[in-house]
């Protein structure tokens, strides 16, 4: 490894060295958009039709960007609009727009959907932009974060069932029983130091190691929710390979049924570390804090099961969750 300046933290810049050990000047413009992280152009989804004249200046969309997308110019508050208030669109980062363009990729038309780690429902939105579903089922284990879940979906008017349970009991009660599972899984966080946040120990071994077993957990409980022919996306907001593109080659060797799709809107992005379709936003793109995302497709065939819906409806009213579908 090279030697680094001494004001980098030694295991960022062991990671840098990790994922571009030929490429000095992506170490340093990886660890550039870290330590001294620049404005963020927020982006907004839109979940009512976009009004004429626009609320706000917008940029040029990025490539894999849909049309009901806006890229906003970096300082601009769209959530102290009255119309974020009214739930005519949904903040976040670009990145996440990224990650799930992988849905891009599915023809199903309206698809089960559930959402494994739904908090705060950005991907839930995107999913129901994106997909179309009949049924979109949005789930979060962690008890303090459905509040802003439930919250998030129904300013939105995103009809969804809310629910909290762990993976395990999903898989348990909801085997087979979605055409698209999204695991956008709890990790490390590194992405929030591309945000000007703070996040200790992000970097340490013991935190990604912690991280990448929670996601191999909940990434073989969710494959049990697909129905054969269905897909599973896995995506995180973080930069190291074990939470990401060695969590996807255990993943396809631990369930051969398996195979990951090639997703043509984000071909440019094909991760150097892996030798399977999956794709990197880094931050020193300037067009996010950064995510990786993979999309697979069961390849086994039958009908799947049916919806249990005295279960569904009895554990989404006993967490006072559920958001009346349309």
């Amino acid at each position: 490894m090279r030697a680094v300046a001494p004001t980098v933290p030694r295991f960022l810049a062991k990671l840098a060295a990790q994922i571009w050990p030929a490429d000095p000047a992506a170490q340093d413009g990886f660890i550039g958009a870290l330590q001294h992280p620049q404005p963020l152009t927020p982006a907004i989804v839109w979940c009512r039709p976009r009004p004429e004249p626009p609320l706000f200046p917008v940029l040029d969309p990025a490539p894999w960007q849909p049309a009901w997308v806006d890229r906003l110019p970096a300082g601009s508050q769209p959530g102290r609009h009255p119309a974020h208030a009214q739930g005519d669109y949904y903040c976040l980062d670009l990145s996440s727009v990224f990650a799930a363009a992988v849905l891009s990729a599915i023809a199903i038309p309206n698809p089960v959907v559930l959402d494994v780690c739904a908090a705060p429902g950005g991907k839930a939105v995107l999913a129901w932009r994106w997909l179309h579903p009949q049924v979109l089922l949005v789930n979060e284990t962690i008890g303090k974060r459905v509040g802003m879940l439930v919250s998030n979906v129904r300013r939105c008017h995103v009809p969804a069932i809310v629910l909290s349970q762990d993976s395990a009991v999903l898989a348990e009660n909801l085997a087979q029983t979605a055409d698209v599972v999204l695991v956008d899984a709890p990790c490390s966080g590194q992405s929030l130091l591309a945000k000007g946040e703070k996040n200790p120990g992000c970097f340490h071994p013991l935190t990604v190691n912690h991280n990448r077993k929670r996601q191999r957990r909940i990434l073989a409980q969710a494959a049990q929710l697909v129905k054969p022919g269905g897909y599973l996306a896995y995506m995180t907001c973080t930069y190291s390979p074990e939470e990401n593109e060695a969590n996807g080659r255990w993943f396809q060797q631990q369930f051969p049924r398996w195979q990951a799709v090639k997703v043509p809107l984000l071909a440019a992005w094909q991760s150097h570390l892996a030798d399977f379709p999956c794709y990197r936003l880094w931050p020193q793109t300037g067009w996010g804090a950064g995510a990786f995302t993979c999309l697979w497709q069961a390849q086994d065939r039958g009908a799947g099961a049916a919806i249990p819906w005295d279960w569904l409806n009895g554990a989404a009213s006993r967490n006072r969750t559920h958001s009346r579908q349309n």
